[in-house]
């Protein structure tokens, strides 16, 4: 070995040699054992691949220098697949705790939402436990399936909450006419029970309540299912992070900066602040991309969580279902003759009726209902999840602007006075520094940058799209209160004027006429022909309680629309015999 090759050699046996002359200095044969403590400890590859001694390797294509090498053809290649898997760890290790808040308040966001659900659950059927015990046995059904619902809409399902209630009144009406208005029935037929549920939204015996209902739990209810689809947008958006592709020249500028110096003998050396930032952020322009969006995303995080806190506030719309349906269910009591001669018209007379009801049976209307379970200790658990999750969101609201400098803060050592470049060591980087996003990666030195990431580009139009959408229910844009859904009816069958299916308005005579231009052939279908079983229908005979799908029941012109002047319609449409 030649004396100029002792230069080259002193800072395996001496870093801090690097501070000196390395042409004045020649301390025996230059050795390749650091490199290969490194080599073995960062587990690369085999062992065997590491030359003892320096040499040369024409086929390198990444770490090429003039002089001899410490590095061979299998190492490049080695360093190239290590490069890319430390990379993704250090990011996946900063985006960890990110991933984890997220997780961890869904988790937490559902856990806390299923415990007030059960516990509005149960604060409901108290109601009928105290104040309406004759039908509090068939009840329970209806009113678990109405929390089911609203649980399965939280989560994301097809169902609407206006959908959810209509069900839950629909179930509730022949409970409620039997048991309530007119207690001497006895055992309903299912036909008869099969009629009261299907004209129920026509008949309307609630009168405006469950309107009200559903105008109370949408807004909370479409504030809480945006939520629950924010936090799994940001579980996505911080997944896709985690497993960002690196280009053919990300990796070789990788291996340029972190292993490039090791052929050199220089294993301790560290890049220099300028360089290592041209470097990440030619390889990570697409996760800089999502810089805006993100910022997007976290500010209306932060408007969906006020929103609900004030006027959506989830946890008073499902303490209030409790009210509303006592409120309902006195509404028909109180009106409960007039609507006995409505139901006598629409669906005939009763199979049966027993003279002296049981006193136990008929609680007189306005009854009080016997004192609620405690309230107040499920009062502003959710509030406080959410205030606190926003307020740690806050800080990761940059997370994507400052990621190549958080992965570049990790290789520094700030007390040396010289750094690798990505061909040797200097006391500063002198190229150009570029700024982030996929525009200042035109100027970059270090890496050239042709595209960006197609799943990043994905995910960044989901996140923009999802920001919109999340933009105009916290404005309230998409909170409109009776309008068409599916499963509400189709507004728009064929139908005339004479009809009566314009829908013109609260008032419109045309299609309130609707009930007494069909009545006759209601009662004819529903008595004199044979009907699907109760069983079929998924409508239980012996307790008459709740379904698993609602018979299909509309009316021309599809009017789901609750009409509180149909009552008095009614009665003025068809005489009384």
């Amino acid at each position: 070995m030649s004396q100029g090759m002792c230069p080259r050699v002193s800072p395996l046996v001496v870093p801090l040699l690097l501070l000196l002359s390395a042409g004045e200095l020649c301390l025996g044969s230059p050795s390749c054992q650091e490199v290969r403590t490194a080599f073995q400890l960062r587990q690369i590859g085999p062992l065997k691949w590491v030359p003892d001694v320096p040499g040369t390797d024409e086929e390198l294509q990444v770490c090429q220098h003039r002089g001899p090498t410490c590095c061979t053809r299998k190492m490049e290649e080695s360093y190239q697949v290590a490069v890319r898997r430390e990379t993704l760890q250090t990011i996946q290790s900063y985006s960890f705790e990110l991933k984890f808040l997220l997780v961890g308040h869904a988790t937490s966001f559902q856990d806390a939402f299923q415990s007030l659900l059960h516990f509005a659950q149960n604060h409901t059927s108290s109601l009928f436990e105290s104040a309406y015990r004759a039908l509090a046995r068939e009840a329970t059904a209806p009113v678990k399936e109405l929390f089911t619902d609203l649980s399965l809409y939280i989560l994301g399902s097809d169902d609407t909450v206006e959908g959810a209630v209509q069900r839950f009144y629909d179930n509730l009406f022949p409970l409620v006419y039997n048991r309530l208005v007119n207690p001497g029935i006895g055992t309903m037929r299912q036909e008869y029970a099969e009629c009261l549920r299907m004209t129920r939204q026509d008949v309307n015996p609630f009168g405006s309540h469950p309107k009200s209902l559903v105008q109370e739990l949408s807004r909370s209810f479409k504030a809480g299912r945006t939520l629950s689809k924010a936090l799994n947008m940001g579980v996505e958006v911080i997944n896709a992070t985690e497993h960002a592709a690196f280009t053919r020249e990300c990796g070789r500028a990788l291996v340029r900066m972190h292993y490039c110096s090791h052929c050199q003998g220089l294993t301790l050396i560290k890049p220099c602040v300028g360089y290592c930032l041209n470097v990440m952020r030619g390889c990570l322009p697409g996760l800089a991309e999502l810089d805006q969006p993100w910022w997007d995303y976290i500010s209306n995080l932060e408007e969906l969580t006020n929103a609900m806190a004030g006027a959506h506030d989830l946890e008073l719309a499902l303490l209030g279902i409790r009210n509303q349906v006592n409120d309902a269910i006195l509404y028909t009591q109180l009106n409960g003759p007039r609507l006995t001669a409505i139901v006598d018209k629409v669906c005939g007379q009763p199979a049966e009726r027993v003279v002296h009801p049981s006193p136990e049976t008929m609680p007189p209307p306005g009854s009080t209902p016997a004192p609620k379970p405690p309230i107040e200790a499920q009062l502003g658990r959710l509030s406080k999840k959410r205030r606190d999750f926003v307020s740690y969101m806050q800080r990761y609201k940059t997370f994507y602007s400052a990621l190549a400098e958080l992965l570049c803060e990790g290789e520094l050592v700030r007390d040396s006075s010289t750094c690798w470049s990505g061909e040797d060591v200097v006391e500063s980087y002198t190229n150009r520094v570029v700024g982030n996003g996929l525009q200042a990666q035109k100027l970059n030195p270090e890496v050239k940058v042709r595209g960006l990431d197609p799943v990043l580009t994905q995910v960044k139009e989901r996140l923009q799209r999802f920001n919109q959408e999340m933009l105009g229910k916290v404005e309230g844009q998409s909170d409109r209160v009776g309008t068409w859904e599916p499963g509400s009816g189709d507004a728009s069958g064929d139908c005339d004027d004479e009809d009566g299916c314009q829908g013109s308005g609260e008032g419109d005579l045309k299609e309130d006429n609707i009930i007494a231009k069909n009545a006759d052939r209601w009662k004819n279908e529903l008595f004199t022909k044979d009907p699907p079983r109760g069983k079929e229908r998924g409508f239980d005979t012996t307790q008459q309680t709740t379904t698993t799908s609602r018979p299909l029941f509309i009316l021309k012109g599809g009017s789901s629309m609750l009409r509180p002047s149909l009552l008095l319609l009614l009665l003025l449409l068809l005489p009384l015999s």
